[in-house]
């Protein structure tokens, strides 16, 4: 579930909705995917890495391949709830030694895309993950001061 999270990078109410089709097909965990987002209203594609894959191809051994189950089943025949989800994620936080109140269930979200923001400054790559409708919103969830667009523009040789 954590490793998914880092690469899905949805939401917290996207991620826990996630069915066994969303990554599951013809008989194997697939490279990419695309969701719908609810609070966007639009697709959202992301990869899954090898890593993460044959952590899924487990998973998918205990849960089984009913493409119409969740991924992480709660009660009855529902998902695991928001608040499980971040009770999951608290508890991994804390098992790392990190403080449990600096991360979040959101973080899963940031993480990605704040690495692949600092090794290649492209914000419009983010923008398309991340699902943002304006290169503004993402430059805000990013936190992308004028002091980080001036150090890109004095890499750029011309």
């Amino acid at each position: 579930m954590f490793e998914l999270a880092i690469d899905s990078k949805l939401r917290g109410c996207d991620f826990v909705r996630l069915k066994v089709r969303d990554v599951f097909s013809n008989g194997r965990v697939r490279d990419r995917t695309a969701v719908f987002q609810r609070k966007t209203k639009r697709s959202v594609q992301f990869e899954i890495s090898p890593r993460t894959r044959a952590k899924l191809e487990a998973w998918l051994q205990v849960l089984g391949t009913d493409p119409d189950d969740y991924l992480f089943p709660g009660s009855g025949s529902s998902h695991v709830c928001v608040r499980q989800y971040a009770r999951f994620i608290r508890k991994c936080i804390e098992l790392a030694g990190l403080d449990p109140y600096a991360y979040a269930t959101h973080s899963m979200r940031r993480t990605k895309v704040a690495q692949l923001y600092r090794a290649t400054g492209n914000l419009r790559a983010v923008q398309l993950l991340l699902g943002h409708t304006s290169i503004a919103s993402t430059t805000r969830y990013l936190g992308v001061e004028v002091e980080d667009a001036l150090l890109l523009s004095e890499q750029v040789q011309i």
